[in-house]
């Protein structure tokens, strides 16, 4: 412990310490964290990036909404980007948005200043710099479609800024380079919001009806393999309902597993590999998963 407190020396910012990350997470599940830290400031997570490294403490940062934590936590230093939370709008439909800004806030102001491009996002979760991670997106579309370059926070405490075409961007991830995304610039363009605004509802109208909104869960758990969706082979294993613990494959919509009160991340994980099994035994598929667990047992 006297590494991470001198790795959050003089850093400015609310700090906890063993926080419990199911206070945190979508799922609502997770141990917790050696350290919490909400930096006030780029300057303030700089100096923590160089000081953890200094001092070799491990740092984690939470931005996502497809993230499981163990039951043991995090060790180490988890940061959350609450305080990073500006939008800043530039000519020509340029945003400039930080990193700890809610994708259904940042859509919310594209759509009152008649900025087009983000409708995929209705109904998407988490941060802009969770988003940009994950390449977040929909059947509308995803986070490559807007980015033009990224500020993110170096190991070092360094600022670097990445240009989209060298973030290497694919299905639901990134090959970002180690760092915190502090900022993302967004290419928007205009457009009259009346069929923006329809966009948007059908979107967020569909989501409503086929997806377990009203349950804790973290996304879909698996990616979509070539052929038939993941969660159409597990409903046709005859999975949707299937339980471990109180950790539930939804009956809306088979890939997701839905924490119905308790379920703890060893109920998730027990049912996610009986998912995975079943699936391949079945359909001769083997589901990789979309969901990201990180922490200890």
């Amino acid at each position: 412990m006297s590494e991470i407190r001198t790795a959050l020396a003089g850093v400015k910012g609310a700090v906890r310490f063993h926080e419990p990350m199911s206070l945190h997470t979508s799922f609502r599940i997770g141990g917790p964290a050696d350290a919490y830290i909400e930096p006030e400031d780029e300057v303030a997570l700089g100096r923590l990036m160089a000081q953890a490294r200094k001092a070799k403490v491990p740092v984690f940062v939470l931005g996502g909404t497809n993230l499981l934590v163990r039951d043991g936590g995090i060790r180490g230093i988890v940061v959350r980007l609450t305080r990073f939370d500006r939008i800043e709008d530039h000519e020509g439909g340029l945003l400039y948005v930080e990193g700890g800004v809610g994708m259904p806030r940042l859509l919310k102001h594209a759509l009152q200043h008649k900025l087009a491009g983000l409708e995929f996002a209705a109904g998407i979760p988490g941060t802009l710099a969770g988003s940009v991670v994950m390449n977040a997106g929909t059947r509308l579309g995803e986070m490559r479609d807007v980015v033009e370059r990224v500020r993110m926070v170096t190991p070092d405490g360094e600022v670097r800024e990445l240009p989209a075409d060298e973030m290497g961007f694919e299905y639901r991830r990134t090959r970002l380079p180690r760092g915190i995304v502090a900022g993302a610039w967004l290419r928007l363009r205009w457009d009259p919001r009346s069929r923006m605004d329809m966009t948007v509802k059908e979107a967020l109208q569909r989501r409503k009806a086929t997806q377990p909104l009203a349950l804790p869960n973290a996304g879909c758990v698996f990616k979509n393999p070539g052929g038939d969706p993941a969660g159409l082979l597990i409903e046709a294993a005859g999975l949707k309902g299937a339980q471990v613990g109180d950790a539930q494959v939804s009956t809306l919509h088979a890939n997701f597993i839905v924490n119905r009160g308790r379920a703890t991340a060893h109920d998730v994980l027990s049912l996610i590999r009986k998912v995975g099994q079943t699936v391949e035994q079945t359909a001769g598929v083997t589901l990789q998963l979309e969901v990201r667990i990180v922490g200890q047992a």
